[in-house]
């Protein structure tokens, strides 16, 4: 294409091979310095396909770990032993039974209840919020 545009600019009597070589040597050493000044030029599509973590997707995951940490930290201690047995351990219900000593339909709400409370938590709605009932004091006529 340089050549046919520039054709006005050959010398009749000089060997074409030549002048067509020179040509394509002044392009490759115009592309040479341009990537010296300019850098390496990526596609973009090509830059997308490169394995690596998301930055946003890391952060809102850290985040995310840390709101269930502290939402966590504020379930009663047996709630917080279920949560990690099944949830995070990955131990079935009968599994979980074993371990703790306690009946699977009791594991079975408490879990439910954890998973309430920890949902409420998160979601920062204390409506939703199990209540547990107060033991009635002797006298209060309650």
């Amino acid at each position: 294409m340089r050549a046919l545009s520039r054709v006005d600019q050959y010398q009749p009597g000089t060997r074409l091979d030549s002048w067509m070589y020179r040509i394509a040597q002044n392009l490759w050493l115009d592309r040479m310095r341009a990537k010296k000044v300019r850098g390496v030029q990526v596609d973009v599509e090509a830059v997308e396909a490169l394995a690596g973590s998301n930055g946003r997707t890391v952060v809102e995951s850290r985040l995310t770990l840390d709101a269930v940490g502290a939402a966590m930290a504020l379930l009663p201690e047996e709630q917080r032993v279920l949560i990690g047995l099944v949830c995070i351990d990955g131990y079935s219900y009968k599994e979980a039974a074993d371990i703790t000593g306690t009946p699977i339909g009791t594991i079975m709400s408490r879990l439910a209840r954890a998973r309430r409370e920890l949902h409420a938590h998160l979601e920062g709605d204390a409506r939703e919020t199990v209540v547990r009932p107060q033991a009635s004091k002797p006298g209060s006529g309650a």
